[in-house]
């Protein structure tokens, strides 16, 4: 769970405040040449798409053969109707 301002102490050391946490997240890459974090910002979001486009793929073949079997189900039941 995540407090925001004062609450009473768990079993961990405490309350951590939300901005705590979001300071100790973030990363600094002022010091990095822009084109290399312009070059793995494209590299990270070209891996992601690819990721999105084989899950969709993934989806879409188990929507259709989800169509064809309740199709042919359906087809069956009518027929011993």
């Amino acid at each position: 769970m995540i407090f925001l301002g004062q609450g009473e102490p768990c079993g961990l050391g405490g309350v951590v405040p939300l901005s705590e946490i979001a300071h100790s997240i973030m990363i600094d890459l002022s010091e990095y040449p822009r084109w290399l974090v312009v070059l793995g910002g494209t590299v990270v979001a070209v891996v992601v798409i690819w990721i999105l486009m084989k899950l969709l793929k993934l989806t879409l073949w188990l929507l259709l053969i989800g169509v064809l079997i309740g199709g042919l189900v359906w087809a069956g039941w009518e027929l011993m109707q």
